[in-house]
């Protein structure tokens, strides 16, 4: 079984949608899906003294500008175990260049966890929070001579159609075949 192609994203995209998880929240480790197998790699430790400020996957069925899932950053009180799947609420859209290429991340709530799960928007999360996330996409690369710009935090509005769009271009590209990823 392949998470990308073979977990549903959700029944009530693009307001809420299935994540599964590659990173845990606190983690100094960056795991990437490896898209042939589904299993997970690790892509490397990071070089800062820094860790992921929420739990970071994807949304399956997805496909995003940079041939990748789409990311989705879900806040949850709880580090969760990589590959598990949560049931999220968009709040919003981060917006990053990277390397010169749009990188979108979906903000997210876990809708199961009672802590977090009456949030709607971004905005209503506790500011430092949302300042320690967009510090940590600023600072993660850095020792890496890696330069990334990030964006003001949209709502969730904004992020409804970068998921639908992903949705899409996922379901273009796997009626012609994902040949680039077959082993």
């Amino acid at each position: 079984m392949n998470p990308w192609h073979d977990v549903s994203p959700g029944a009530n995209v693009p307001y809420e949608f299935n994540a599964v998880i590659e990173i845990p929240a606190g983690s100094s480790v960056k795991y990437e899906l490896d898209k042939t197998s589904g299993l997970l790699k690790m892509d490397r430790v990071l070089y800062s003294a820094v860790y992921y400020p929420a739990n970071y996957g994807f949304i399956p069925q997805s496909l995003a500008e940079d041939g990748d899932p789409l990311d989705a950053l879900v806040f949850c009180q709880e580090r969760v175990v990589p590959l598990t799947i949560m049931r999220a609420r968009c709040i919003g859209l981060m917006t990053m260049i990277d390397a010169g290429r749009v990188d979108y991340k979906i903000i997210a709530v876990a809708l199961d966890d009672p802590s977090f799960n009456s949030y709607q928007q971004a905005s209503e999360m506790p500011s430092h929070q949302m300042m320690m996330l967009k510090r940590f996409f600023q600072d993660y690369k850095q020792l890496e001579d890696k330069r990334v710009e990030v964006g003001e935090f949209q709502p969730a509005e904004a992020g409804h159609p970068v998921i639908e769009q992903a949705l899409v271009a996922y379901s273009k590209q796997r009626r012609t075949g994902f040949q680039q990823f077959s082993a």
